[in-house]
């Protein structure tokens, strides 16, 4: 697998597509600060980390709003292939604010409005709304 973030959202979204509860994949700290953040803005329900041999996985409880996913769709922005990275104060909002934008800084991977609050740019990883 040459990409595992946009693996990762990309099961999330077919999941929520095939009206599923729950969505696993393999387990990264990476995904595991963006589960985090999907948790906090209200995208997913819940996550779990199952310890398995020979590797450990992470289990997603998907949210639905009535009967329709909480995650409308993803844009993975910064490739393998071609990495994109942008200043702070140029980190750009998903659909006018509606969305967020998941940005891995120094500080470790955080929103847009995280971002800007702490002053810190880095690789813009992907739009979530």
């Amino acid at each position: 697998m040459t990409d595992p973030i946009a693996d990762f959202i990309i099961r999330i979204k077919n999941a929520h597509m095939a009206r599923q509860s729950v969505v696993e994949a393999p387990f990264s700290k990476v995904k595991k600060s963006i589960a985090d953040i999907l948790v906090n803005e209200g995208y997913i329900t819940s996550y779990e980390v199952k310890e398995e041999k020979p590797f450990n996985k992470l289990v997603v409880t998907l949210k639905y709003v009535g009967r329709q996913p909480a995650i409308n769709d993803v844009k993975r922005i910064s490739k393998p292939g071609r990495r994109v990275y942008s200043p702070s104060d140029a980190v750009p909002k998903a659909l006018g604010g509606y969305g967020i934008t998941i940005v891995s800084t120094s500080k470790g991977v955080m929103t847009d409005t995280d971002a800007r609050k702490a002053n810190v740019g880095g690789e813009l990883l992907c739009q979530i709304w």
